[in-house]
């Protein structure tokens, strides 16, 4: 299988790699996030979950004119709430499937997955998810849904800490007090090159050492 790069950028902005394609997730307006330097990026594709400030400003990315194959999008709509939209409105799921190799962002979700969206979704390799609260599902949701779609892996976003992020959304420890197995990486990137994640991280393969962590906490890119 050809390698899949993850990236952190911050909040809940990732660049994901494989091969010659490439894609930004959620980039936020500059200035937007309190800690967060400005987005430079480039990429074939930009999706964001919502419209928001914080994660639908697709013009900051720098899109590339290419060709190249791109792996199977499933795009899963969902909600920014619990009460169906009616505080924040949508959200957009999308699920990245690189040759089965499976990654899903959750964007700014609010809620418990339904069984339509477990069904469509299906089981997860690695869960970009929001841990934080407020906005988002807090971090007993956030292990809920993870459990939903069988993550192998969680690369929690949408947190903060004394560095970066939005004073009203909880620490990163309030979710990773719920696991045993949490590794906190020095690095804002993460590479997986096995068919799945129990493939990952065996060091011939390419895959990186920490990639098999239950939670793989990265640093972002972009901390001041």
């Amino acid at each position: 299988m050809k390698k899949v790069t993850i990236q952190w950028l911050g909040h809940s902005c990732f660049k994901l790699t494989w091969d010659d394609w490439s894609a930004v997730l959620d980039p936020y307006q500059d200035g937007s996030v309190p800690g967060l330097d400005n987005l430079q990026v480039s990429a074939i594709d930009v999706f964001c979950s919502h419209g928001h400030y914080d994660h639908g400003a697709a013009e900051v990315v720098k899109q590339i004119k290419m060709a190249a194959p791109a792996p199977k999008i499933t795009r899963v709509n969902s909600f920014h709430d619990n009460e169906n939209g009616a505080k924040r409105g949508e959200n957009i799921i999308r699920v990245f499937d690189f040759d089965g190799f499976k990654v899903a962002h959750f964007g700014d979700m609010g809620h418990i997955l339904n069984d339509e969206q477990i069904s469509r979704i299906g089981n997860v390799d690695v869960a970009l998810l929001p841990v934080g609260g407020f906005y988002t599902i807090d971090a007993p949701t956030a292990k809920k849904v993870a459990q939903q779609v069988k993550a192998k892996v969680i690369i929690p976003m949408h947190y903060r800490t004394d560095k970066f992020g939005f004073d009203v959304i909880s620490t990163l420890d309030e979710f990773t007090k719920l696991y045993d197995d949490v590794v906190y990486t020095d690095s804002d990137t993460v590479v997986y090159a096995g068919k799945d994640a129990a493939e990952a991280g065996q060091g011939t393969d390419g895959g990186d050492k920490d990639a098999l962590a239950k939670v793989l906490v990265l640093v972002p890119a972009m901390v001041k």
